[in-house]
C-alpha cells in the first residue's frame, strides 16, 4: 500500500512538472534568448560602451546612468535638459578617438516657455561628473509640439559627426526647406564646425549643417561597418516605416512620397515615388514603429554577421534582417513580448544588447 502512495505521488509530481512546463514553455524558452545585465531602467533610449567595458545609458527623462561592476551611478553636471513629449535626454556616442580626448556626445531636447528643440553637445567625464561642455548645434526654431525629436548620433570612417533631427510635427514646412531645420540628417565637424563640402554650403539661407532632407523622425542611425555607408531607419505614419542608405544631398521625400497614410486613414499624398526623391533601402506597412539598430559585426552569432537588428516599440520585438545586396532578403523577430525596443547595439565583447523600456539592458544570447 505504501509501495503504491509514493508510485502515484510520484506520478503526480510528474503531472504537475509536465503541466508547469507546458504553461511556461514560451518564458523558458525567452529566458535562453536573454540576459538581463542592467536592470530597473525606464527608457534606456540609448547607451555606448566605455573601454573599460561599462556602460553609460541615457534615461529620457534625464538622467545619464553610469553602469560599473553591477552598479548604477547617476552622472552630474548635465545641461538643463526639456522632457516634452518624446523629446527628452536621446541619444549618446563616444568620439572614435575617445580614449585619446575623452569626449562623449548626447542628442537632447532644450528649450524655454516657447518649446524646445533637438541639440547635439559633447562633454567629457570626470568622477562622475560631465565637464568642458560644449553645445555643437541647436535646432531652431523652438516648438510646443510634443513630436519627433529623432534623434540619434553617429561617427563615420574620417571622423566626421552625424545626427538627426524629427520634422517637429511640422510636415507641411520643415522636411523639404533647407532653409529650415528639422527633418533632417546633419554633419558637422566633431567640434561643430561645418565641412566645407557639405551640399549647401554655398545655397542662399541653407542651413549649412544639412547633409540630407526630406525626413520623417529619424530613430535609427549607424555606420555600416562593411561598406562604410551611413544607415538610418525612420518613422512612417501608419505605414511607411523605412530603411535608407543616407547619401550626401539627397532628398528622402517626406511628405510628397511615402507608403504610410494619416493616423486617421485618409491619405496626405497619393505618390510613393517620384523622380530626385530617393527610394526607401526596405519600408515596413503596417508600421513597426523602429527604433535603435545595430549592424551585426561579430562571430558570436553563427550565421549572423552581416544582419541588422531593427528595434519595435510598436510591436514589441528585435528584427533581424538578413540583407543581400543591399536589400532586407528576409526578417526573423527575436526577444518577442519583453516591452518596447528603444536602443540596440554591438558591444565591445561582440556580444548584442538592447534597451527595453520599462525592463532594462540585455545581453542577447547566441543560439547554441
Amino acid at each position: 500500500m505504501k509501495n503504491l502512495k509514493s508510485i502515484f505521488g510520484i506520478l503526480l509530481m510528474c503531472v504537475l512538472l509536465l503541466s508547469f512546463i507546458k504553461q511556461n514553455k514560451g518564458e523558458l524558452q525567452k529566458s535562453k534568448e536573454y540576459e538581463l545585465v542592467v536592470a530597473d531602467l525606464s527608457i534606456p533610449w540609448g547607451f555606448t560602451f566605455l573601454p573599460d567595458n561599462s556602460m553609460l545609458i541615457t534615461e529620457k527623462e534625464g538622467k545619464l546612468i553610469h553602469f560599473i561592476k553591477g552598479k548604477k551611478t547617476d552622472i552630474t553636471g548635465l545641461p538643463k535638459i526639456k522632457e516634452q513629449g518624446q523629446g527628452g535626454l536621446m541619444d549618446i556616442e563616444l568620439h572614435p578617438n575617445y580614449k585619446k580626448n575623452g569626449w562623449i556626445y548626447l542628442s537632447y531636447a532644450s528649450g524655454n516657455s516657447k518649446g524646445a528643440n533637438t541639440t547635439l553637445m559633447r562633454a567629457r567625464l570626470n568622477n562622475s561628473k560631465l565637464i568642458n561642455q560644449e553645445v555643437l548645434y541647436k535646432a531652431s526654431p523652438n516648438s510646443k509640439r510634443g513630436q519627433h525629436f529623432g534623434s540619434r548620433i553617429a561617427f563615420d570612417k574620417k571622423g566626421y559627426v552625424y545626427f538627426s533631427v524629427g520634422d517637429r510635427g511640422n510636415r507641411d514646412e520643415n522636411p523639404q526647406d533647407i532653409t529650415r531645420d528639422c527633418g533632417k540628417v546633419y554633419r558637422l565637424h566633431d567640434d561643430g564646425k561645418i565641412p566645407k563640402d557639405n551640399p549647401f554650403v554655398n545655397v542662399k539661407n541653407a542651413k549649412t549643417a544639412i547633409y540630407s532632407f526630406g525626413h520623417r523622425n529619424p530613430q535609427g542611425m549607424e555606420i555600416n561597418p562593411f561598406t562604410g555607408e551611413i544607415w538610418t531607419h525612420e518613422h512612417g505614419p501608419r505605414g511607411g516605416d523605412e530603411i535608407n542608405i543616407i547619401k550626401k544631398g539627397k532628398n528622402y521625400g517626406w511628405p510628397t512620397i511615402s507608403y504610410g497614410i494619416n493616423y486617421s486613414g485618409t491619405k496626405f499624398t497619393d505618390k510613393t515615388a517620384l523622380p530626385g526623391m530617393e527610394q526607401p533601402l526596405h519600408q515596413w506597412t503596417p508600421s513597426i514603429a523602429p527604433s535603435g539598430m545595430a549592424f551585426v559585426n561579430s562571430d558570436k552569432y553563427p550565421g549572423w554577421k552581416g544582419n541588422l537588428l531593427v528595434g519595435s516599440l510598436k510591436f514589441q520585438y528585435i528584427s533581424n534582417c538578413t540583407l543581400k545586396n543591399g536589400k532586407v532578403l528576409k526578417e526573423e523577430k527575436i526577444l518577442e513580448g519583453l516591452g518596447r525596443v528603444r536602443s540596440v547595439e554591438q558591444g565591445n565583447d561582440g556580444y548584442l544588447y538592447a534597451g527595453i523600456e520599462q525592463l532594462g539592458i540585455v545581453r542577447i544570447l547566441p543560439k547554441n
